[in-house]
């Protein structure tokens, strides 16, 4: 099977694996995304005459709980890269399994969560139509959970496939995981943003 090079070996003009090179890329481009969000935030914000409580409006405690558990996920994310990482440890397929299953249940209790604050908000009459605030909130909340999805769907092949190219390519494998573990932290630092500018500003 032919295989594209630079996939598992660094590049010498970068530095980098052409994966990796990639995955930076594409992420510089989300930058500019969530960066034009964060502007149209604070531009509508200054310019606006008046400006709900934030924190009387959304849930703090809910947004603390969805925190936590974005956090713990990067760290589960990063202990199902290290048990296939190649170094003097012992490499573990079945341990690896067990940290992407639980970065995939902590995904979706992140969406869980956001899904009752979303209910509860509706519940309420507040939607994205009410005021600038709102329409700020459900768009950038909204574009990261999006974001959150297309991660746990990526995590999820990796985690049905990964025993038949473990067998195959191992080496190949554990930089794919890698990889998607670098997008996987940029979701969560992107939301260790939007926490204080959404619900404590």
């Amino acid at each position: 099977m032919h295989v594209l090079p630079y996939t598992t070996e660094v590049r010498a003009d970068t530095g980098l694996t052409s994966p990796k090179l990639g995955i930076w890329l594409f992420l510089a481009s989300e930058v500019m995304l969530f960066g034009s969000l964060f502007s149209s935030y604070a531009l509508l914000r200054t310019g606006a005459a008046s400006w709900p409580d934030q924190s009387a409006v959304l849930s703090v405690p809910l947004a603390t709980l969805n925190t936590i558990i974005l956090i713990s996920s990067s760290v589960t994310m990063v202990l199902a890269w290290t048990a296939l990482a190649p170094g003097p440890q012992a490499q573990n397929p079945a341990r690896f399994k067990l940290y992407m299953g639980l970065t995939l249940l902590l995904g979706a209790a992140f969406l869980a969560v956001k899904a009752i604050e979303y209910g509860d908000k509706f519940a309420h009459g507040l939607f994205p139509a009410t005021n600038t605030f709102l329409a700020l909130y459900f768009t950038m909340t909204g574009v990261h959970a999006v974001h959150v999805l297309v991660g746990m769907a990526v995590n999820a092949y990796l985690l049905v496939s990964g025993a038949r190219m473990w067998r195959t390519e191992p080496e190949r494998f554990a930089n794919r995981v890698e990889i998607a573990g670098i997008y996987w932290h940029f979701v969560d630092v992107v939301w260790v943003f939007l926490f204080p500018v959404l619900y404590l500003l």
